[in-house]
């Protein structure tokens, strides 16, 4: 497991009401807009904000620079089935344990108890032990073929969030155009909105582009509720950083170009694999929780949705920008932007701190996870 805070970080003290702003329903977003490219893009500058479009971004950047995102796609984690002893029963598919069993989030979570067997399709789950907050562990019956991945694939569905009211007609649209592996249960949802004719003209504008993949969790979406958010329970998610985004980002600072995020979840697998100052090649676990007072040692400028009160996305935020993140939320507010995991996007740069005066050493050398 990789550590939890940069080394040197004198973290600032921030109530749960600095972190809390009222959003109106029917500023969340139901629906993406097509095409990706189209969604607005609200510019944070110095002196005021720009209102843009993402497909301007290849204008924004300079030559030299490298937008880095994370390339996990989601897996079709939503099972619906019934209960043997009768109702339904909806599994959604966390993480895979030993032995071929998963962790899965149930619901009804007081109904659907260990011992229980779920139908779906052709597959019974049945129900093991009880892991707490709704969490169960689920596995196959004793001699039954297949596997979790199996049941996913035929009867799953890709798990939208609990605040998008109805399917999407294209459930690709959940999903990044570059996305490889499937194995999140939500999606890097700022890559939303690249399209491959944008990064085809980032290219041709200088920029490049290398990922990284962080397998996000539920977890990154519990609202903080501690008074002081410093008290939340960071959550655990794989990652893997490659020598190739290594090698990018080494290529970037040479031509004095700067390190772009696109998302957060791509900003805590690099801010991990740099948390010695020495960016290099690591497979693990990331338990960071960036918080104001962090030292961004990789990331320079920050491409971002909306993110929801209370959350610890908005406390990287807040690390990242500042208390100016509440003008800019009442900018786009104020002008319509569409919030969370369907909406529009903006950009900042980063306030680096300290790590301004630190040259980032890239290393080569494989690190224990």
């Amino acid at each position: 497991m990789v550590g939890g805070r940069a080394r040197g970080a004198t973290l600032r003290v921030v109530r749960l009401e600095d972190i809390d702003y009222a959003l109106p329903p029917e500023a969340i977003a139901q629906v993406p807009v097509e095409p990706r490219d189209a969604a607005r893009l609200l510019v944070v500058g110095d002196d005021g904000f720009d209102h843009r479009k993402v497909r301007d971004l290849p204008d924004l950047l300079r030559p030299g620079d490298v937008v880095v995102a994370n390339s996990t796609r989601v897996r079709r984690a939503r099972v619906v089935g019934h209960r043997q002893s009768g109702g339904a029963a909806e599994l959604l598919f966390l993480r895979p344990l030993d032995g071929g069993a998963w962790e899965a989030l149930v619901r009804p979570s007081r109904k659907v108890r260990p011992g229980d067997l779920v139908a779906t399709g052709d597959h019974v789950l049945e129900i093991a032990d009880d892991l707490g907050a709704g969490r169960r562990v689920v596995r196959l019956p004793a001699g039954a073929c297949g596997s979790i991945d199996d049941v996913m694939a035929s009867s799953g569905a890709l798990p939208l969030p609990p605040y998008v009211h109805a399917d999407l007609a294209d459930p690709e649209r959940y999903q990044t155009v570059y996305g490889e592996r499937a194995t999140s249960v939500a999606s890097p949802t700022a890559g939303l909105h690249f399209t491959d004719d944008l990064r085809r003209r980032l290219r041709d504008r200088g920029v490049g582009w290398a990922t990284v993949e962080l397998e996000i969790g539920m977890a990154t979406f519990v609202p903080i509720r501690a008074e002081d958010p410093a008290l939340h329970p960071i959550h655990t998610e794989s990652f893997r950083v490659g020598q190739e985004a290594v090698d990018a980002v080494e290529m970037a600072r040479r031509s004095r170009g700067r390190v772009v995020a696109v998302g957060t979840t791509t900003v805590r697998a690099l801010e991990t694999a740099a948390g010695d100052g020495t960016l290099q090649p690591i497979d693990g676990e990331s338990r960071l929780y960036i918080r104001p007072g962090h030292k961004f040692r990789v990331i320079d400028v920050l491409i971002t949705n909306f993110h929801a009160p209370r959350s610890t996305l908005l406390m990287l935020l807040e690390a990242a920008m500042g208390r100016r993140w509440r003008s800019a939320y009442q900018e786009a507010l104020a002008h319509d932007y569409r919030f969370l995991s369907l909406g529009d996007a903006m950009v900042t740069e980063v306030r680096r701190g300290l790590a301004a005066e630190l040259s980032l050493k890239v290393g080569h050398r494989r690190s224990e996870s």
